[in-house]
């Protein structure tokens, strides 16, 4: 009578390891369950913000439509079109760096303009206007249009968190500081700037005051023997109304 051997030899597993494999595999189930979710949201999010888009572009067109209807209604009456007052101003620093009135660099802070060149989106009120009259020698302002806004934000928008300046890389740095506003996306921002809509303060502080360029042709010293004349008198200061996005296009 033989004796049968086993064909192979039982390995036994520490019980520890065997839990730490289970555990590994929940972990990396989780994992990868996460970022399926993730990427279900991305993919959520990209459609809310391509619809958003579409609907900021149907709302701007229609401006222009009825601005030329109204435009053409008081031409054929013999009338005059008056459009309403600009709501949004976009402010440019042109000089003043040393001695300054305390007045003038108080308002100018409070504008954020703290360096020639510096840039920002205000607001039209009672208050903005008459700090922008004792600032006057010292900037030049008018009001954008939507393209001047998008390309400002596109190419020189910084996003200021958490007294950090930022580039606005893409949309998560918007959702993460401004969602709940309804803000997730660049087009938001844009949007809210150029209508001056209801979170206009929010998102205006989350941008970080513009850095513009110099303007073309002009060299540093440029702005400032002409800084006490007022535009309409050939000079740089004061309002230039839409005149305003000739000079940013040439700075941005």
């Amino acid at each position: 009578m033989g004796y049968s051997t086993p064909s192979h030899k039982q390995i036994c597993v520490p019980e520890t390891l065997l839990k730490k494999r289970k555990t590994i595999e929940k972990t990396d189930a989780q994992k990868a369950q996460d970022a399926s979710q993730a990427a279900k949201e991305k993919r959520d999010i990209r459609k809310i913000i391509f619809k958003k888009a579409d609907t900021y572009i149907k709302e701007y067109r229609q401006r222009e439509n009825d601005d030329i209807r109204l435009r053409r209604q008081a031409k054929n009456k013999g009338h005059f079109y008056i459009p309403a007052q600009p709501k949004l101003l976009f402010v440019i620093r042109i000089s003043g760096v040393n001695d300054l009135n305390p007045k003038v660099k108080k308002v100018l802070q409070l504008f954020r303009l703290l360096q020639t060149n510096n840039g920002v989106f205000v607001r039209v009120n009672k208050a903005t206007m008459e700090m922008l009259q004792i600032v006057e020698p010292y900037v030049t302002y008018g009001s954008p249009n939507l393209k001047t806004v998008r390309e400002l934000i596109y190419k020189r928008g910084y996003a200021k968190v958490k007294g950090q300046r930022l580039a606005i890389s893409d949309n998560q740095i918007i959702s993460d500081n401004l969602k709940q506003f309804g803000i997730i996306c660049i087009e938001d921002v844009i949007h809210e700037i150029f209508t001056v809509g209801e979170h206009f303060k929010q998102v205006n502080n989350f941008l970080w005051p513009f850095k513009l360029s110099n303007p073309n042709g002009h060299k540093k010293v440029s702005w400032k023997p002409r800084k006490s004349k007022h535009y309409v008198e050939g000079g740089d200061a004061g309002d230039r109304e839409f005149d305003i996005n000739k000079l940013i296009q040439s700075m941005n």
